[in-house]
């Protein structure tokens, strides 16, 4: 995969407890990174259907590992406003190149 196909920018986010002066505590997002990745939608490739297992999952990022981050379930990825909770992460044939990052679009409620 070459560096001319991820196009697209991503922050990877990670929620944070913080507490006030006063102790009462709340979520923050910290942005850990902004990256280069490649964003490919669910369809019907053979790709996706090896999926399956993923059901949830509606979108899959593609990006370079980030040697100073480990990207985990519990961060979400924000990419042109919409936000997108991390499903599952895979070391693309565990050479520790590139990760696929398959997520699921939040939409807001109410």
């Amino acid at each position: 995969m070459s560096v001319g196909r991820m196009n697209s920018t991503i922050q990877i986010v990670e929620k944070v407890h913080s507490t006030d002066k006063e102790g009462f505590g709340s979520l923050i997002e910290v942005t850990k990174a902004n990256v280069r990745a490649l964003k490919e939608g669910r369809h019907g490739s053979e790709k996706w259907a090896n999926f399956s297992a993923f059901s949830e999952a509606t979108v899959l990022f593609k990006c370079r590992v980030l040697p100073h981050l480990t990207v985990t379930p519990l961060m979400l990825i924000i990419f042109e406003d919409k936000r997108y909770e991390i499903v599952s992460v895979e070391n693309v044939n565990e050479r520790g190149m590139y990760l696929e990052i398959l997520c699921k679009e939040v939409k807001p409620s109410g």
